[in-house]
């Protein structure tokens, strides 16, 4: 059975796993440059932030403890607070220091919950894999026995052609011999020649 084998560039293996680094990355970046901008000890834009920050972390409890629990909503509602919370320190502090430190905070953050999900997809991914492997087994097992058990018919069908060729010429010969009893075939079971007849009219 051929496959098709797809090799993976290594930019698809990789970006899945700087995703989150990238992605505080930016925000602390873009915060920066908003502090740079004017944001810098703004009373209204602090508000802002904190207000947008406590909206998307109760969204995403609401969406956490709610009847549906849908963890991909809730998920993106928290990165969505936390994303807003580091914006908002970033935009607002006077140094480095304390984006830095949440910014770090963030990104570990960001890296245990990645890291859950990435476990989860591994084990799919290798029980599909598991799947597969057996399935391919079970059907490779068929075709051999499949191809066995044809092979066998297609020896035993020769023989009995072979068999049957040589039990013909064995009587065509015998018949040429003197003395030959079409009866005494007939009397054993074996089938009736078509020349036997013709000797039989012969003799009468």
């Amino acid at each position: 059975m051929n496959e098709q084998i797809v090799a993976r560039h290594w930019l698809a293996i990789i970006a899945p796993k700087a995703a989150p680094a990238v992605a505080t990355s930016t925000v602390l970046i873009l915060a920066r440059i908003w502090n740079a901008n004017g944001a810098q000890h703004s009373l209204g834009n602090a508000v802002l932030m904190t207000a947008l920050c406590l909206a998307a972390g109760a969204a995403g409890v609401c969406a956490s403890i709610g009847r549906a629990g849908d963890p991909v909503i809730a998920g993106t509602a928290f990165a969505a607070s936390g994303g807003l919370a580091l914006a908002g320190v970033g935009g607002y502090a006077d140094g480095l220091s304390l984006p830095l430190l949440l910014w770090v905070l963030m990104t570990a953050i960001a890296y245990g919950l990645a890291a859950r999900y990435w476990r989860s997809d591994r084990r799919e991914r290798v029980a599909y894999e598991r799947h597969v492997s057996d399935r391919r087994e079970e059907r490779a097992h068929i075709e051999r026995v499949e191809t066995i058990r044809g092979t066998a018919q297609i020896e035993v069908a020769r023989t009995g052609a072979a068999y049957a060729e040589q039990l013909a010429q064995a009587l065509i010969t015998r018949a040429a011999l003197p003395g030959f009893d079409p009866g005494a075939l007939e009397a054993v079971g074996l089938p009736q020649l078509p020349f036997a007849d013709s000797s039989k009219e012969n003799r009468a």
